[in-house]
């Protein structure tokens, strides 16, 4: 905070700044969508023109990246109730993979978010986003991963999952589980209904939470 009397430093400026310009960026997504998200009308909300966006961020994936990590931060509070909670592993596993689909259900920002970032390559990602904001990103995930990675080791020491890489296996669980979300979105789902005719039947999201649950379990599975 400020001493009373004194002018805000410039850093301090400059941080309130980033922070209204990520608030105003948050509210778009959240209120019209990833897609609808233009420099020009975030800068708009903030009351600044958009060569002052340029100058906090270094173009609009790192914005997109640091707007994610507000989604992310949220969602680490949301799991981690998930995982301290006195059960066995394998019922932990579940509940982390539900809380996860139901924020993404509830925040569909979010997912069109982390998916638009995960169509760069990494090496796109780190000649686009500076070192700083992709440590902040990473710090983001990572609290949000590191809660399912240690419930897998706990299953894994207990022995009701057999022994696997639990870091790789929740960066798997988080990039299918993008997926599925945007597929409950779409709500639907392409089979045949004979040799060459196509079938579109419904997909509800009760279905996707099933189907994500299942795969973590088998992706764990001693059996």
């Amino acid at each position: 905070m400020p001493t009373p009397g004194r002018q805000p430093s410039t850093a301090a400026k400059r941080r309130a700044r980033e922070r209204a310009i990520l608030q105003a960026t948050r509210t778009i997504f959240d209120e019209a969508g990833v897609s609808e998200a233009q420099i020009d009308d975030i800068a708009k909300s903030v009351g600044v023109n958009r060569a002052i966006i340029y100058r906090h961020f270094s173009g609009k994936e790192e914005l997109f990246a640091l707007t994610l990590v507000s989604y992310l931060d949220e969602l680490a509070e949301t799991l981690a109730g998930a995982a301290i909670a006195p059960q066995a592993p394998a019922n932990k596993l579940a509940d982390l993979v539900v809380e996860f689909a139901e924020y993404g259900i509830q925040h569909p920002a979010f997912v069109d978010c982390a998916l638009a970032l995960m169509r760069r390559t990494g090496s796109e990602l780190f000649d686009e986003i500076s070192e700083a904001a992709m440590f902040r990103l990473g710090r983001a995930m990572s609290n949000c991963l590191s809660q399912v990675s240690r419930v897998i080791d706990e299953g894994i020491e207990s022995g009701d999952f057999h022994d696997v890489d639990s870091t790789t296996v929740a960066n798997h669980m988080y990039a299918t589980g993008l997926g599925a979300l945007q597929l409950a979105r779409v709500g639907m789902v392409v089979g045949e209904a004979a040799p060459g005719v196509p079938k579109i039947s419904s997909l509800g999201t009760e279905e996707v939470k099933g189907f994500l649950v299942a795969s973590a379990r088998a992706l764990v599975s001693v059996s």
